[in-house]
This record gives structure tokens, sequence and C-alpha cells, in this order.
């Protein structure tokens, strides 16, 4: 939805450095025990999900495969697409999820195709967080739910450790988990829930920095060459001081379309 132009982060070595952190098929944490918390209670049996940002497939093969759901995965980088139609087809899961490379802008799709849309970081990095979630309004139909899995700030001021985080990681986080709740609500939305879930990714995150300072570190070298796994590892560490200062924040929004 934002109009400032996309720059490709997502090279093979680096997707396969996210792999091994966060497991095979996915480029955020949590796995498929994250998949199935973000559709907790939903019946996804031959509905229809739009998966926004979907990355190289692996929530939308979690999302067929266990759920029964028919996945629409789009993002912005055309090969990590390119990566999940391959995937899917090794999976044999080609019959249930399409995927899509899509511009920034509205959603490819008329109004009311989807039962649930999924996201996983796509709002939070998303410069116009109102159009956003206007889109997901309009290609649900009612009674559809909006399913959200983003990284946030907590409530107080920006601090130097988390500037800091923000120039090693290259992007920046700067909305709350209530802000984002409140931009569901404004955008139509209701039933709006979200609950917090910092405490896990902060032990997550002091794990998976253990890992790849300690033992693991050859074989970040491996995948993603030295310089760029000291980068890595200093990224890590700084995400793990502003998780544990509770600066840095996760969480879950839902919200439905009325019927």
């Amino acid at each position: 939805m934002s109009q400032q132009p996309h720059v490709s982060e997502y090279h093979d070595s680096m997707v396969a450095f996210l792999e091994w952190i966060w497991g095979r098929d996915y480029m955020a944490p949590g796995g498929e025990g994250n998949v199935d918390k973000l559709v907790r209670g939903l019946d996804l049996a031959g509905k229809r999900v739009l998966d926004i940002g979907c990355g190289i497939g692996g929530p939308a093969f979690a999302l067929a495969r266990k759920h029964g759901a028919h996945v629409t995965g789009i993002d912005l980088e055309p090969q990590l697409i390119n990566r999940a139609q391959r995937r899917a087809a090794e999976l044999g899961l080609s019959a249930q999820t399409e995927f899509r490379t899509v511009t920034l802008g509205p959603f490819p799709f008329p109004e009311r195709s989807f039962d649930v849309v999924f996201t996983s970081g796509a709002l939070t990095q998303t410069e116009d967080k109102a159009g956003i979630v206007a889109e997901c309004f309009r290609v649900l139909k009612p009674g559809g739910v909006l399913t959200c899995y983003d990284w946030l700030k907590g409530e107080g001021p920006i601090s130097d450790d988390m500037r800091y985080f923000f120039k090693m990681e290259g992007l920046t986080y700067l909305i709350t988990l209530q802000a984002l709740a409140d931009y569901l609500k404004a955008g139509g939305f209701v039933d709006v829930t979200t609950e917090d879930a910092s405490d896990w990714y902060r032990r997550q995150s002091r794990r998976e920095y253990e890992l790849m300072r300690g033992e693991g570190r050859p074989r970040a070298v491996e995948l993603i060459g030295e310089a760029q796994a000291a980068h890595m590892i200093e990224d890590w560490r700084s995400m793990v001081v502003v998780c544990e200062k509770g600066e840095m924040r996760q969480g879950y929004t839902r919200g439905r379309r009325p019927r």
C-alpha cells in the first residue's frame, strides 16, 4: 500500500539463513505453531484464505495441508513467489495454493473474495496502514476475519537501543499493539482482539542469538559469509536487548468484517 519503491532484501543465501533459524519454508519466527495460533478457533476447511506477504510459502502450506484451506499467497518479491510455487509442487499442494507477485497498491482481487485474510508482519511494515486495512476489509466476505501477527514497539519513547536495532535491522517498528487494533476498528472491523506474544519471543530470540554466535556460527558463515554473519549476529544481539527491555514487542490482532 505504500507508494515508496520496493527494494528486495531476500537473496537465496539470506533466505537459507532465515530457514536455518526459523524452519524450512519460513521467513518469520514460530513456524507451524504460529500459524496454528493465528487461525485458532477458525474453521478453514474449504475456505479461501489470502496470505499477505507470503514469502516462500510456509504458512500457506500449513494452512492448506493441516487446515484444509485454499490459499492465495501474495508478495512483492518475484523470487520468493517462484520458490513458493516450486515448493508447492514438491509438496503436492499446487491445487490448494496459488502464489502471485503483486505491486504496491490495491490488491488485485474483487470485493468479497476471501473468507480469511492472514498476515505475518505485513501491517506493521506498511506505510499506509489505514489503506492496507481498508483493502483487507474490501476483499473479505461479510463475516470474514482478518488475523495478524506483527512486530511492534512498546508504549514508551524510542530509545537509543531501539534506534540502533532499527539501524542494524534496516527496518523500523513504530506502532504499538493497541494502535494497530485501533486501525482495524477505524477501518470498520468489529470484535477486534489483541494478544501480546512478547514473552515467548523474548525467550526465543535469546536462544536464536546464542545459537548463531556459538555453536551455530560456522553454519551461519557457510550460509551467508563471514561479514554478513557478523552483521546478523550483531543484529540479533541488538534485538535481544530491546526485546528483553520490553521495547520491542510481538503481538496478535484479529478483527471481523460485519455481516
